[in-house]
This record gives C-alpha cells, sequence and structure tokens, in this order.
C-alpha cells in the first residue's frame, strides 16, 4: 500500500467518523425535543416559575385608651416591565415617556426630569422586564403615581409593577419604646411586646407565583394578586396609657438629668388589676441625654436598699416580735466588729413607727436580728411564703431572677446576713418586684403579677383577654396590714417623704431606700455608687395607683427621698390630677326620663334635606351652646362632627356610604364585612395612625 492510499483511508476514517457524530448529535436533539420535550420543559418552569412566602401585614399594638403604639404601614418599591402590553410599540413609549419622566421628578423631587428620561431610556434598551424606579414609596404617592402617563393605561399594559413592602413604625416615636420593643430575626432573644407576642403579631404568610428573569431577578407573574393572601397578624391591646407615659418618662428624665445619675427606672401601675400603665427606662449616653437601652424595671436587678424595710417589719409584726409603739435606739448598732450606721445619725430612742418613717438602718437591723437570731429561717421563710424568691411570670421576656438568700445557703453568715438583708442588702430584686410587693399592701394584701397586655384582638373582635394572677392572696393578717399602711403613711406626714411628697390635696403612702451599689469584682469598697429610690401608691386612703422611682448613680445627691422624692411627686400630682375617677364617689339622683335617642353621623346636607321633609327647623348648636344649654322649643338641634386631623374618624353607628365617605375623605382604606350599620371598626375612633393604613369596618 502507498504512502497516498494510506493517507487516503486516514482521511476517510476521521471524515466518517466526523459523519457518525454528526448524525448521533442530530439524533439525540431531535429526541430531547420530540420524546423528553415535555419532560425537560416541565424542570425548565420549575427553575424559572415557584410559588414564594409572602409576608403579611404585622397587627397593631394599642395603648389601654386605643392611641396606636406601633403599627405596619404598606410601602412599595416601584418597578417597571419595559416591555408591558400597551407600550410595545416604540412610538407610544417615546411619545410619553418625557410627559412621565417629569411626573416623576415632580412628585419625588430626586431626580431631575432629564435624569429620569435618560434612565427611562437606557431601561426600554436594555429591555428590562422588572426595572426598579423607586423604593419607599407611600400610599398616597402610589395613587397618584398610577394616574401618570403610560402607567395609566392599565394595571398590566402600562407596566407598572408595584411590590409592596410593610414597615413598623411607632408613631408616638420614643414613648415607651422599651417596653413595645422590636422583632429582629437576627436576635435570639425578644424583645418587648413586639417579641414576646410575635406569633399573634405575625399574621400568616401567603404565596405568590414568582418568575426569575434575567440578572436572577423574581418578579411577581401576576402584579397584586397571590395563590393564597397572607393573613394580616392580630391587635394588641397593651395596658399603657400614653398621657400618663409621657408623664412618667418627662419626670423621670427630668430628674436624671438633675441629679445627673447613670441610669434610672419609673413605673406606675394600677393597683386592683396590676395593669402597668407606665414604664420609663433611660441611660446616659453622653452629658444631659439619656435613651431606653435597657428594660431596668424587669432586669435592672440590685440591693433593693431601704424600701425593703417594709418587708422587715411586715415579718416582725406579723410574728408579734414588735408593735408599732415598741421602743428602739437609733444611731449606731455594732455587731461583731462591724457598726451598722444611721447616715442621718442618732434620732434617739423612739417608737418602731418613727424609726421607720425616719428610715433607721441601725434599729431595723436591731429588730430582726433580736427576734430572729435563734431561729434565722423564721424571716427568710417569710419572704419565701411571699414568693419574693420566685420570677413573677411577666408577659415580656427577659425578667431577672430574684435573689434571696436563706440560711441553707453557701454564703450565708449567721452573724451578718439576717441584720444585712433587715435593711435590704445581700439580696438581688427588681424594681418592679418591688413595686408588686408595695401594690398587694395597697390592695388589701392580694400580691398579683403585673401585666402589660390586657387583650388580644383579631377584626376588631376579642380572642384572649389577660388578668393578672394571683401570686399570694393575702401576704398578712388585716392587722398587720393596717399597721403597715399606718407607718407608710407616716413617712410622707412625718418622715423623710414630709417636705417633698406630702400633699395636702390627696393622701401618698410610701417609703425612701438609699442603697449602695456594690462593683462586681471589688464590692462596696470600691468606687461608692448610690441607688436612690422612692416607692408607694396613691391615693393613700383609696389606692388606685402605685409607684416606684429609682435612679442610679446620681453625683448631686443621693437619698432616695431627695433624689427619687421629686419624680415621684411630680407623677403622682399628674397622674392625680389627670384621672376624673379617683375619689369620685358622689352620688347624683336623676328624675323622669333621661336617656336620649341615638344619633348618627353623616351628611349635613341630607340632614337638612330631612328636616325639610318632615317639617322641621334644624338649629346649628355648637359645642358651648350645648354645654350652656340652647332653647329646643322651636326646632331640633343639631351639631356638626368635627373629626382631629390626622386621626381616624368615629363611624360606628353610620351607614356604610357615609361611612366610606368619611374614612375617605380622611385618607383610610376600609374594607366592608357585612350589611347595615357600622358596629364595630378595627382601629378605635380618635387614633392617630398614617394615612393609608386599612381600617375594617362590620356591619350590621
Amino acid at each position: 500500500m502507498g504512502i497516498r492510499t494510506n493517507i487516503l483511508l486516514r482521511v476517510y476514517l476521521a471524515f466518517g467518523l466526523i459523519l457518525l457524530f454528526a448524525i448521533a448529535v442530530v439524533f439525540q436533539l431531535g429526541r430531547v425535543q420530540v420524546i423528553q420535550g415535555k419532560k425537560w420543559r416541565s424542570m425548565a418552569d420549575s427553575l424559572s416559575v415557584r410559588n414564594m412566602d409572602v409576608e403579611a401585614g404585622r397587627g397593631n399594638i394599642f395603648s389601654v385608651d386605643g392611641s396606636l403604639l406601633a403599627t405596619s404601614v404598606p410601602e412599595y418599591e416601584l418597578r417597571m416591565d419595559m416591555l408591558a402590553g400597551a407600550i410595545e410599540d416604540d412610538k407610544i413609549f417615546y411619545e410619553k415617556v418625557d410627559s412621565l419622566a417629569g411626573k416623576l421628578s415632580g412628585l419625588f423631587a430626586d431626580k431631575s426630569a432629564r435624569q429620569y428620561a435618560r434612565i427611562l431610556r437606557e431601561a426600554r434598551h436594555e429591555k428590562a422586564r422588572y426595572f426598579l424606579l423607586k423604593r419607599k414609596v407611600t400610599y398616597q404617592q402610589l395613587k397618584k403615581v398610577r394616574q401618570f402617563p403610560i402607567f395609566n393605561m392599565g394595571k398590566y399594559r402600562g407596566g407598572l409593577i408595584a411590590v409592596q413592602k410593610n414597615k413598623r413604625i411607632m408613631p408616638f416615636q420614643t414613648l415607651a419604646a422599651r417596653t413595645i420593643g422590636y422583632k429582629n430575626d437576627n436576635i435570639q432573644n425578644p424583645v418587648g411586646l413586639e417579641g414576646a407576642f410575635a406569633n399573634y403579631i405575625n399574621g400568616e404568610k401567603g404565596r405568590r407565583l414568582m418568575q426569575r428573569i434575567a440578572g436572577g431577578i423574581w418578579m411577581p407573574v401576576n402584579d397584586g394578586e397571590y395563590d393564597i393572601a397572607p393573613k394580616e397578624g392580630a391587635d394588641i391591646i397593651s395596658t399603657i396609657d400614653v398621657n400618663f407615659q409621657d408623664v412618667v418618662q418627662t419626670a423621670l428624665e427630668k430628674q436624671l438629668i438633675k441629679s445627673d445619675a447613670h441610669h434610672g427606672t419609673a413605673i406606675l401601675m394600677e393597683v386592683n388589676t396590676g395593669e402597668v400603665r407606665a414604664v420609663a427606662n433611660f441611660t446616659k449616653v453622653e452629658d444631659g441625654v439619656y435613651k431606653e437601652k435597657f428594660n431596668y424595671a424587669i432586669a435592672g436587678n440590685q440591693d433593693p436598699g431601704s424600701t425593703f424595710k417594709v418587708a422587715s417589719y411586715m415579718a416582725l409584726l406579723e410574728d408579734n416580735k414588735v408593735d408599732t409603739n415598741t421602743m428602739v435606739n437609733t444611731g449606731n448598732y455594732p455587731i461583731k466588729g462591724h457598726t451598722i450606721k444611721d447616715s442621718h445619725g442618732s434620732i434617739g430612742r423612739v417608737t418602731v413607727k418613727k424609726a421607720f418613717e425616719e428610715s433607721s438602718n441601725a434599729a431595723v437591723a436591731y429588730l430582726v436580728n433580736t427576734a430572729y437570731h435563734d431561729n434565722q429561717s423564721q424571716f427568710t421563710d417569710h419572704l419565701y411564703d411571699w414568693k419574693l424568691n420566685e420570677k413573677m411570670g411577666l408577659q415580656i421576656p427577659g425578667e431577672a431572677q430574684p435573689v434571696v438568700k436563706n440560711p441553707k445557703n453557701r454564703s450565708w453568715n449567721k452573724n451578718m446576713s439576717l441584720p444585712q438583708m433587715a435593711y435590704g442588702y445581700e439580696m438581688q430584686l427588681t424594681p418592679l418586684k418591688m413595686l408588686s410587693f408595695y401594690n398587694a399592701i395597697a390592695n388589701n394584701g392580694k400580691y398579683i403579677a403585673p401585666i402589660f397586655v390586657r387583650e388580644i384582638r383579631r377584626l376588631g373582635n376579642t380572642v384572649e383577654h389577660f388578668n393578672a394572677r394571683v401570686i399570694n392572696p393575702k401576704i398578712c393578717s388585716d392587722v398587720t396590714l393596717s399597721k403597715m399602711e399606718a407607718m407608710l403613711e407616716g413617712v410622707i406626714t412625718e418622715g423623710t417623704g414630709k417636705s417633698i411628697i406630702n400633699n395636702p390635696v390627696y393622701k401618698v403612702a410610701g417609703k425612701s431606700g438609699t442603697a449602695q451599689v456594690a462593683d462586681a469584682n471589688l464590692g462596696y469598697r470600691a468606687n461608692r455608687k448610690y441607688q436612690a429610690s422612692f416607692c408607694g401608691y396613691f391615693p393613700a386612703d383609696n389606692p388606685k395607683y402605685s409607684l416606684i422611682v429609682v435612679i442610679n448613680d446620681p453625683k448631686n445627691g443621693y437619698y432616695g427621698a431627695a433624689v427619687s422624692g421629686p419624680a415621684f411627686r411630680e407623677i403622682a400630682d399628674k397622674v392625680y390630677a389627670a384621672d376624673m375617677r379617683i375619689n369620685q364617689n358622689k352620688t347624683e339622683h336623676f328624675v323622669g326620663n333621661t336617656s336620649m335617642p341615638d344619633v348618627k353621623q353623616g351628611n349635613v346636607k341630607a340632614l337638612k334635606h330631612v328636616y325639610s321633609k318632615l317639617g322641621l327647623k334644624p338649629l346649628y348648636a355648637s359645642v358651648n351652646a350645648l354645654e350652656n344649654g340652647i332653647d329646643t322649643s322651636s326646632g331640633i338641634a343639631f351639631e356638626d362632627t368635627k373629626v382631629k386631623k390626622g386621626s381616624v374618624p368615629n363611624v360606628t353607628g353610620m351607614g356604610l356610604s357615609d361611612a366610606l365617605y368619611v374614612m375617605g375623605n380622611a385618607g383610610y382604606k376600609v374594607v366592608a364585612r357585612g350589611s347595615g350599620a357600622v358596629k364595630k371598626q378595627s382601629v378605635t375612633g380618635g387614633s392617630l395612625i398614617p394615612k393609608g393604613s386599612k381600617i375594617i369596618l362590620e356591619l350590621q
């Protein structure tokens, strides 16, 4: 075989192999396309189209008076499909793009009309299907955008895609911020009501069909439509009163600045219900500036100091170890090489009641140590029976574990622990724990756990109601209770609170407290820092509220009455003045039919038309005229309903058309359920919530 033949054979062999490979490729392409086409097309669809979760709107948090503390406001991300049906033709797009750019520039004022026109043209050139126009767009702005050129051609034809996001806001900003809390997926431990009641507030996620487009971006297949609509979360009705919260925060912050303290807390609680009306926590961030950074009220465990003497004297009285007229020495009490001293010096030999009123450390240490030295557990058993060593099981997370020692503890010192505990040392209690014990005295001995949430509501209907848990139905006998009440009132009228807390208008009962704060490593002898507190209730003769103010590390003075007393007095005075139900026991007698017919709000023109048809004369009555009286012998009076700007109108009792008219004019979205007149509305009239929020009306 010649060289030429050999070369030709190799060429033919190579060509034949290439031909066979080409035939195999063509065969496989045909097989994939025809025989396996359905399989691969469905797989491609599953990779480019899928159902994805849609976050539900979170429920609202309301104050006890119906004011909105936290809500989710709809916020939109505006995108544009440059290949939408109505603008597939370049002529239509380019005729109107400059006009659209001008409108967008005028509304958002973030770019010039020329800049908007340029980026819209570039997106058109790139055939973008999900082009981002603007983030953080309000509902009111979205309504205007839908009327702009191109976008007004229709939901799908104009190419506008509005992706709803829910933005969490607090209308009162810093008011009760730490109590309201926040939800953060990156933080393991929940914070405040937002975290503790997340299961109620979060709602149920929906599902939406999304399609992946170029660049790995997912866009809704049908804008605004869901496969499974998200279910909005339930609403929380808290026990916070916004007016009292403002009073408490203002008074505490002012006193912290005045005393140049590191941090402080103040808590206002309703005696009978245990509902916390206000709680403030402030930490110094720079000179004269305080912010809420830590919840000292429920997590600030420290030696309570002299406010704890209430428990010591209660144990002594309950065990008949002393009586209020028992005589005791004050000044110094030496014990095993250590002397317990009264910071204000000796006031001589006085009654137990006077020693309590003047907050003598030496007296209470002597009394407790003498009475219980041979049976020390008898004293600590009282504290354990009162559950002072246990958590209260609060509705919000973060409650610190109380520390109350007993003789079985390794750290117990049989010579020093008992007298030290007598005036509030060698233990760890939170301000709320201490307040709850005082509240039990005001509540006729009934010790209850404080609550922060009253109800859970869904669509305006109560689904769960909360009452305070009873920790101890009776902490002591009525005889002991009456003596403790008299001693606490004596602190204000004759003792340490006389010059600061005493008020001639109403009675206050309470106790001051001053405690030296121990350094975690160096103990009490390191840098001398103090905790000043004042705890009590008012009005003392008919208790409605209990209150504690605790201020830590004040630089300008450190005694409890002098440092915390002014804030206590300011809060108590303003709360007493604001609550018209306190001590309002007057009996009024009415004769005859005093009921008035129900009057529904509505359109004034329609009302006047009805009057004319019935032959009645409408008499316009102002608010002042109604208060001072108006002669209705010649007609029937009516009054214009005035809605506070920015607040939710009260449409209860209205017909649907009137309710829609009023709510629409106020800027709110309405969802109506049922027929007839409005029976309930999901947001209480007068509440302050942003425009564009959704309000559900139930008709019956």
